[in-house]
């Protein structure tokens, strides 16, 4: 089984079948009801025998089911004040024994009446109420135990933000946090949100727990609303479900435009592609895109290349495109094909189709980023010669991946801008057309198809690509031409991926530009910011330098961050700066960690840290640690973890919950650390077993802590062979596997118990 067919098995076991069950057992409770009504868009039902309450929202989406439980004072006087103890015991939940009916009757021991549950509704939303009857307050908690049924893609997340946030955050899989207020669904952009409940994931179910304190006003009330266009009707108003048939992950590739800019033709490219081929493509490289191909780009500016009909610059292309997509075919790539084509430089394109393009009030052409002649999107010829040339590209000369560059992003110059700029006096055809530049991309990816993945460069939420493209350039340039990468160039990198990565996966896949990490321009410790931005929060991951010219030590950097992790943003709203916490909190059936990075961003020492609090964890909850980057074993750790960090550099920690025994820590195969590889991980009788895939050809290191009171008496693998030994006092064992293929890989470590010494 792939790594991808595992996520989606991951899936439906979080989803479908589990969720149907529950939603069959919720109709059964209301049907068995001794109190039912209306609160709005909610039917609220009540059985007396269990405490059952259930809440269903009338779409039949979204369903809530569990017991009510009350703990109050042993007795309760007229006066409202406790007899004798403060001893807290059981209170009865109970049907209304007046004829209020939208509330529900707290029963102290003595059989009074002496509080009460009542709904409320707004609509979309249902909320209860738990206060006194009694003149004066008593303490005591209303425990609501629930399961939760929504739609299937549903994940748990945070919709509200936390003032002084520190922490960019992304999951890997149903991963639960104490931040989560929601439950998201991608497919229709609706949430379920709650207040004042903590929502867990456990064996395939989604529960909310909560504990409201009828003394305290902010802590007395419980609610559940279904908030419909969470993307659309904020920050996304072109909002369209992503299609993960045609883009089932985050794309992976190489680019040369980042390192040759202007000057790799076809032998280039393929000289890269063959080391590729060898070097990256068996740990999850999959497009090769060509840039600079059209005829007149030997050199900038991309405004005079001919951008409008497929003619191509022969002499770094010559034998042409179509042969070019068939020889990168066979070496195992997709081939991927950048394009511009909002306007062209092409004089004699221009001279024969004029009224295609836009002129100003004296008649002249209007010049762009993308060409000398901007193309008017009002004109349906031109329209049709856009889808006519990417069918061209896509379905005859066999390209899959299409790189649109000149999209709505932050350049001026570009054509989303340019159209909504009334001050340029651009003549359309069609003056009263409402948004040109959505008739250019809808025609892009009308004439690309449905089975091809668009890419839209220096793309942005906020434009008409969220509808059409898959991925978005959400980054700025990671170089400028002829340039070395440089930390500043990192920086505005990381800033943008922040401020984005909100949008990452549930509108498109965030691409934040290519993952450069040559010695000749980055030290070692900065190479590890870089690898770390980009591929930690699971974005589209392409490299980008003279791939044969790496130290081994940077090709293994991108190695380490392919594939793509399959992550979703845990925090649904943008954030600003550079957050010098970012947390991946990977869940599996068979247990969740979290892989932090500790940033410094700044040119002096500086120590980093984070609280539980601030990842969403219990402060009591016990970690072993794994920095990844320098090969550290941290030892259990708990409540807080603070490093050192150099100048511009990142220590990269996974943080494994502590199971005291013999448990796995970590692996150097990804940059996420088991989340990529691992399948299983199980325990039993002294025994360790886990499953991971293994990349032919290469080895790979999994170490495991090891508490007190253990030793390891052996280890064997199911393919290949596997040397162990003995790290950090006997605390970690490391365990190097090498397979000569590609296979999942069952590895089973054997461990002696011994007496722990006091």
């Amino acid at each position: 089984m792939s790594f991808w067919q595992a996520a989606a098995e991951y899936g439906n076991m979080y989803g479908m079948k589990r969720l149907f069950c529950l939603g069959c057992a919720m109709l059964c409770a209301a049907a068995m009801a001794d109190v039912s009504f209306k609160a709005g868009r909610w039917r609220v039902s009540f059985a007396d025998e269990g405490a059952r309450l259930s809440l269903s929202h009338e779409d039949g989406r979204a369903a809530v089911e569990g017991a009510l439980a009350f703990s109050g004072p042993s007795a309760v006087t007229g006066a409202g004040v406790a007899r004798g103890s403060a001893t807290v015991t059981v209170w009865r939940v109970v049907s209304p024994r007046d004829g209020v009916r939208n509330r529900l009757a707290l029963v102290c021991p003595d059989g009074n009446v002496d509080g009460y549950v009542s709904f409320q509704h707004d609509g979309e939303g249902v909320s209860m109420l738990v206060y006194h009857r009694t003149a004066f307050a008593y303490d005591g908690t209303l425990a609501y135990d629930a399961a939760v049924r929504y739609r299937d893609d549903a994940y748990p997340c945070a919709l509200t933000p936390r003032k002084g946030d520190r922490v960019l955050a992304v999951k890997s899989g149903p991963a639960s946090s104490l931040h989560d207020d929601a439950l998201y669904s991608p497919s229709a952009d609706e949430a379920l949100q709650f207040g004042n409940a903590e929502c867990r994931v456990e064996n395939g179910t989604c529960r909310v727990l909560a504990k409201l304190d009828i003394a305290d006003p902010a802590a007395d009330s419980l609610s559940f609303k279904v908030v419909k266009g969470w993307y659309g009707n904020r920050w996304v108003p072109y909002w369209r479900a992503p299609d993960r048939k045609r883009s089932p992950h985050a794309p992976t590739g190489w680019l040369s435009w980042n390192t040759y800019f202007d000057t790799a033709g076809s032998k280039e490219n393929l000289d890269e592609a063959r080391f590729a081929a060898r070097h990256f493509k068996p740990f999850g490289m999959e497009i090769w895109n060509i840039e600079s191909w059209q005829d007149n780009s030997p050199h900038l500016p991309v405004s005079d290349y001919h951008n409008m009909n497929l003619e191509t610059y022969a002499v770094q292309f010559p034998e042409g495109m179509k042969w070019l997509a068939g020889e990168i075919r066979k070496l195992g790539f997709k081939p991927g094909l950048w394009m511009a084509p909002f306007g062209t430089g092409s004089t004699n394109f221009y001279k024969a189709h004029t009224d295609w393009f836009l002129h100003d009030a004296q008649g002249h052409p209007i010049r762009s980023w993308n060409g000398r002649f901007t193309l008017d999107p009002t004109v349906v010829e031109a329209r049709e010669h856009l889808k006519r040339i990417f069918d061209k590209a896509s379905h005859d000369w066999g390209y899959e991946f299409f790189k649109i560059d000149g999209m709505s992003g932050r350049n001026h110059g570009y054509c989303a801008h340019l159209y909504e700029r009334p001050e340029v006096r651009a003549r359309f055809r069609d003056p009263s057309c409402p948004n040109p530049f959505e008739l250019c991309v809808k025609a892009f990816r009308e004439g690309i198809g449905d089975d091809r993945t668009f890419l839209a460069c220096q793309g942005h939420f906020t434009g008409a690509e969220a509808a059409y493209a898959d991925a978005s350039r959400t980054g700025a340039d990671i170089v400028h031409p002829g340039q070395p990468v440089k930390w500043a160039n990192i920086l505005l990198q990381a800033r943008c991926t922040v401020n984005q990565i909100f949008a990452h996966s549930n509108v498109f896949w965030s691409d934040p530009d290519c993952m450069l990490v040559s010695q000749a321009a980055l030290a070692r410790e900065q190479a590890q910011v870089e690898a770390t931005v980009v591929a930690l929060p699971g974005q589209q991951t392409f490299a980008g330098d003279k791939l044969a010219e790496l130290a081994p030590d940077r090709v293994r950097l991108i190695q380490q961050a392919l594939p793509a992790c399959p992550t979703q943003p845990a925090k649904l709203y943008p954030q600003f700066g550079h957050l010098p916490v970012w947390d991946l909190h990977v869940s599996r059936p068979f247990g969740d960690w979290h892989v932090v990075a500790l940033f410094n961003w700044s040119d002096a020492e500086s120590s980093v840290g984070f609280g539980w609090d601030e990842i969403g964890e219990r402060e009591g909850r016990r970690f072993v640690g794994w920095e990844f980057w320098g090969e550290r074993y941290l030892g259990p750790v708990a409540g807080r973890l603070e490093l050192p960090v150099p100048p511009r550099s990142v220590r990269l920690v996974t943080l494994q919950p502590d199971l005291g025994r013999p448990q796995f820590l970590t692996s150097d195969r990804h940059i996420t650390q088991g989340a990529v590889e691992l399948s299983d991980q199980q325990w039993s009788d002294g025994r360790l077993a886990v499953k991971f895939e293994a990349v032919g050809g290469f080895p790979q290191t999994l170490r495991f802590a090891v508490p007190d009171g253990f030793s390891l008496v052996s280890a064997v693998v199911s393919e290949g062979s596997a040397a162990a030994s003995s790290e950090c006092g006997g605390r970690v064992v490391a365990v190097t596997v090498r397979t000569d293929e590609t296979a999942t890989v069952e590895l089973s470590l054997a461990f002696a118990v011994h007496p722990v010494k006091d």
